[in-house]
Formats: C-alpha cells, structure tokens, sequence
C-alpha cells in the first residue's frame, strides 16, 4: 500500500509551544520544528498540522503577537521554500489573523478547536478564503480544555448536534460544505470520564450523516491511561481502529509508527 491508494489522510502534529503535554516543549525553537517538518515528511505525512498555543488543561492564552511571534520563521520558511507543493499545511489557531496569515504563506487547512466560538471574525475570513476547516467538538467554549466531568445520556448523539449547528452557522454564511472536516473531540475536550471517549471512536461511523469527512485525534491523549512517551502503540491501534469506523484523517505524533502499523497491516480502506 502506498500513500496514492490510502483513501484517508495522516495529520502530523507539530506543537510550537513551551508548555505541550506532549512533547515538553522541543519544538519551541524554530530551527528545532523545522527539522521535524522534513522528519515528518520522510515518514510519510500527509498534513502538517503547527500550532503555538497550548490547548491542555491549566495552560494560559497566548496573545496574538506572542503565537505569531513562535509561528513566523516557520511559516516564513515553509512559504519560501515551497514545502506547501509537497504535503499539505495547517494552521492550529481559534485566532482569525493568525489563520489569515497562515493561508496568505501557503496553508491549506485551518484547524479551530473552538469550532468558531473563540473570535466572532473567524467565520466570516473562512467565508472569504475558503480553506478547508476543521470543526471540533469542545466541552469548553475556549481552546484551553478543562478537567471537568461531564456526562452524557448520548454522548454521540450530543456531539453531532453540536457539529451540525456549527456546520450550519458556517454553510448559512456561504461556506462550501465540502471544505468542511468534523472533529468529534476526544479525552479531555470531550469528559474526564474516558468512557466517553471510547463511546466515540466504537460510533464513529454515525458521524457520516453529517455530510463532512471525519478527523480523529486520539495520539497521547490521557484517555489511553498511559503517559504521553507510553501510549504511541496505543495511540496507532485506536487510530486504525477509527479508520476502520470510518475516519478520514488521524492526527498523529509519531507519523513513523503509524504508517509503519498501517504497512504491516497492509491497510487499505
């Protein structure tokens, strides 16, 4: 199996930030996440997604001159080199300008955990750009998730509603539907009831009634029980398993393993 006959994408993670739970911070210094773009690329990547502000638990907004601050010799780098012509990029921001600049260097997804809810002019820039966008299901209305316990009759039932008002406040305003990716949210965005979680990934496939590709990022989330260093294995078994139900796009930290699971597989869906 190669990467022309997979019919769903892998999303690398790239996290510009001092304080992620993921990979403590390594990534900060440009020339550090650079050499992981090419890393990525070499394993396999399908979309880069970059970020620098840190969504987990207890972690603090970053303002808009600060996240540009982290982003710009990166994107400025992709942009001039033309890295864009050989795999796809995506800018991790719920901030409208930080998205704009993203795409005006050659971004062709804007990934808002927010959903549209974390700045009122993301929506009408989307309107007029026209990336693909990713809306994700959040417990929390801001990026920074919380620890709280929330439960659910029908945690799946819930969710979808919650995606399909977004999708339609979104399409309403004159987006295109199909630039549209759903993000169900797992582990902490979703409860800190693990349960939940699983709930999801078992359903996914009822997530198709919602017309949009479906990305899944399961990668080091707590909800696996294990540390972040821990649950890379654990992390590709759930990912192929929600390929399996129906994923589009899995959002990964370590993209070698990964591909390498799915080759041993010989995983074509």
């Amino acid at each position: 199996m190669n990467k022309e006959e997979r019919r769903f994408r892998i999303m690398g993670v790239l996290n510009v930030t001092p304080d992620s739970f993921s990979d403590g911070g390594i990534y900060l210094a440009a020339d550090n996440a650079i050499a992981r773009i090419y890393e990525m690329i070499e394993e396999g990547v399908d979309i880069i997604d970059i970020g620098a502000e840190s969504t987990r638990p207890d972690s603090l907004a970053v303002p808009m001159s600060e996240e540009l601050k982290r982003l710009r010799p990166i994107i400025e780098h992709i942009s001039e080199t033309h890295l864009y012509e050989k795999v796809d990029f995506s800018i991790d921001t719920y901030k409208a300008d930080i998205a704009k600049y993203a795409l005006d260097h050659g971004f062709q997804f804007v990934n808002d955990v927010t959903a549209l809810r974390g700045d009122p002019t993301m929506s009408d820039m989307l309107v007029a750009r026209k990336p693909f966008v990713v809306l994700m299901y959040s417990k929390d209305a801001k990026a920074q998730t919380t620890r709280r316990l929330v439960e659910y009759d029908d945690v799946v039932a819930f969710v979808k509603d919650f995606l399909r008002e977004r999708i339609d406040l979104l399409t309403a305003k004159g987006f295109p539907r199909d630039n549209i990716i759903v993000d169900p949210g797992m582990g902490l965005f979703v409860s800190s009831d693990p349960k939940y979680s699983f709930d999801i990934i078992d359903h996914l496939s009822e997530f198709k009634e919602l017309g949009c590709p479906i990305l899944v990022g399961i990668s080091r989330k707590t909800f696996l029980g294990a540390t972040p260093d821990d649950s890379d294995h654990a992390s590709c078994a759930w990912s192929i398993q929600a390929i399996h139900n129906g994923a589009s796009i899995v959002r990964m930290h370590n993209v070698e393993m990964m591909n390498l699971g799915l080759q041993a597989l010989d995983y074509a869906v």
